[in-house]
C-alpha cells in the first residue's frame, strides 16, 4: 500500500476532473454561481452578516481547493472568520479544531455557536460543544424536498433543526433570531 496522501491525490485528481466544466465556467462566467448553490445561500450569508455574525466556512476538502471554489462562487468576502479545509498534514485540521479555535479566539462559549452543514460531522461537533446545529438536509436535484439518508444522519447526529435549503429564509430567520436577537 502508499502512503494515504497518495490515495488523496488521486482522489482530488479524479474529482477536479469530473468537476472541472463547472470550476471552468464559472471562471469564465459562463455559468453563474447561483447555478451551483443552495436556493437563497448568498441572501443567508448576507442576512447573517448584516446581523453582525462572523462567518467561518470549515470544509473537509484541501484547503487550497475550498479557497479556490469559495473565489470562484463568489461568497469569501462574506467569511470574515476565514475560510479552512484540510491540511496535507491530517492531524492540523479538523471541523472540531476550527471550532475550539473559533471559540477560543473570540472568547465565546459553545452555546454561541450557529453552524449549517450538511454533513454529520460538523452537527456532532458543534453538538459537542453546546451549540444550535441546523442540519441541510438538501436533495441533489435541488427540488425543494430532504434527502432522506441525510436527514437520517443530521438526526441521528443531533441537528436542532432540519431543513432542505434556504428557500424559507425568512421563516428561518425568524426561528433562529426571534425579534432580531440571537436567539440561540
Amino acid at each position: 500500500p502508499e502512503e494515504p496522501g497518495v490515495y488523496k491525490d488521486i482522489y482530488h485528481g479524479r474529482l477536479m476532473e469530473r468537476i472541472r466544466h463547472r470550476r471552468e465556467g464559472l471562471a469564465a462566467g459562463s455559468l453563474s454561481p447561483e447555478a451551483l448553490m443552495l436556493p437563497r445561500s448568498r441572501d443567508l450569508l448576507e442576512a447573517l452578516r448584516c446581523r453582525g455574525l462572523d462567518l467561518y466556512l470549515a470544509s473537509g476538502t484541501d484547503e487550497k481547493y475550498v479557497v479556490e471554489e469559495a473565489e470562484l462562487l463568489q461568497v469569501t468576502r462574506y467569511f470574515n472568520g476565514g475560510v479552512y479545509g484540510a491540511q496535507e498534514d491530517y492531524r492540523r485540521f479538523s471541523k472540531a479544531k476550527v471550532i475550539q479555535s473559533i471559540l477560543t479566539t473570540r472568547g465565546l462559549g459553545g452555546a454561541e455557536l450557529l453552524s449549517f452543514g450538511d454533513g454529520y460531522v460538523e452537527v456532532e461537533n458543534t453538538k459537542e460543544v453546546g451549540g444550535f446545529a441546523v442540519g441541510v438536509a438538501s436533495d441533489e436535484a435541488r427540488c425543494g424536498g430532504m434527502d432522506e439518508w441525510k436527514r437520517s444522519r443530521l438526526t441521528a447526529a443531533g441537528a436542532d433543526l432540519l431543513i432542505p435549503d434556504y428557500r424559507e429564509l425568512e421563516a428561518l430567520l425568524g426561528y433562529l433570531f426571534p425579534e432580531g436577537g440571537l436567539g440561540v
